[in-house]
């Protein structure tokens, strides 16, 4: 008897707790652009081997721009599912100011081989250039502890938003029309 008022106690709490309209799906759900607060200017991302690049990139020659930072690497799962995110980005904001670079630093020895970063590239036809950051150069002057995150830097070179993980990427691509539309 007991177990029976406590269930119907518990069932009852829950019911009053439940929202009377059903919620929107993500899709459908409007997205708040995210704070942008300016955290300082963002160190440049440097790296003698660059992917997708005749040359390397120079961070002075990025200003005016907006650039999201990827930080990754191939073997990692969650970084491989950001990776159609980021190429639908580079397609669609190119051409508005929007540079991606990705900075592949390896979590294991066999993705700091530069032909099996060359490969991973080309199999997952990513077109912004990639810097291999075998030295973690990049990696720890970002601060930078997981795999994959997303910074983006304003035209004036600063920091002004950072995503760590999957998803997040209506948040995203709402902070990059933020950003590009200043």
């Amino acid at each position: 008897m007991r177990l029976a008022l406590l269930t119907a106690m518990l069932l009852a709490s829950l019911a009053a707790c439940a929202p009377a309209v059903e919620a929107p799906s993500p899709v459908e759900a409007a997205v708040e652009p995210p704070a942008l607060e300016d955290y300082g200017p963002a160190p440049p991302v440097e790296g003698r081997v660059w992917l997708n690049r005749a040359e390397p990139t120079s961070w002075e020659s990025l200003r005016g721009q907006v650039v999201l930072v990827e930080m990754w690497t191939f073997g990692c799962v969650n970084c491989q599912r950001v990776i159609p995110y980021l190429r639908d980005w580079h397609a669609r904001y190119g051409q508005q100011g929007l540079v991606i670079v990705g900075n592949h630093y390896p979590e294991f020895g066999f993705e700091a081989d530069l032909d099996k970063l060359r490969q991973a590239v080309e199999q997952w036809d990513i077109a912004y250039p990639v810097v291999q950051d075998n030295e973690g150069v990049n990696w720890r002057a970002y601060g930078n502890r997981y795999w994959p995150t997303t910074y983006l830097i304003d035209k004036l070179g600063h920091l002004r938003y950072q995503h760590i993980g999957e998803g997040a990427y209506a948040a995203t691509e709402t902070a990059i029309q933020a950003l590009l539309a200043e």
